[in-house]
């Protein structure tokens, strides 16, 4: 009864904690260890392998939901543009029409800027996750070598 309890709340910690460890991978006790030792095994083994390949699968990659604000968007842009439009159509005679025509230019331009930057974010996010996935298997690879070491079979 006692080792039914102790079982149960510790998965109910580690479900809370997020420990997903067990949940990518089927772990069978070999040599009759009971539950317990099993535990106590597992928990060996996730410090050592957190140890060994410096990556702790309980620390969530922090990365932006949205791509950083990029400097010069549209609205910018045409800030810009309008205040050298209005320079350049008044030396033409007519500030207003150039500060128009330059609030066009400019936030077009300034759109496409933000457009390009918010790509490059977005890719680099792409390679973070992935970066992050191959860590995982990396840790994974050592949690398995590690329990298989101390007699379970790791599917």
């Amino acid at each position: 009864m006692r080792t039914l309890f102790t079982i149960s709340i510790t998965t109910a910690f580690m479900l809370v904690m997020g420990f997903n460890v067990q949940a990518q991978m089927f772990i069978f006790p070999q040599k009759g260890q009971s539950p317990d030792q099993q535990e106590l095994d597992e928990f060996t083994c996730y410090k050592w392998a957190k140890q060994q390949t410096g990556v702790d699968p309980n620390q969530q990659v922090i990365a932006s939901s949205s791509p950083a604000q990029q400097r010069g968007g549209a609205l910018s842009g045409a800030m810009g543009g309008a205040a050298l439009g209005a320079i350049g159509g008044a030396i033409a005679g007519d500030a207003g029409k150039g500060a128009a025509i330059g609030a066009a230019v400019g936030g077009g331009g300034g759109l496409l800027r933000q457009r390009r930057g918010s790509a490059r974010a977005e890719e680099q996010q792409r390679q973070a996750s992935g970066q992050h996935q191959q860590s995982i298997q990396t840790f994974n690879r050592a949690y398995g070598v590690c329990l298989e070491g101390k007699g379970y079979k790791v599917g």
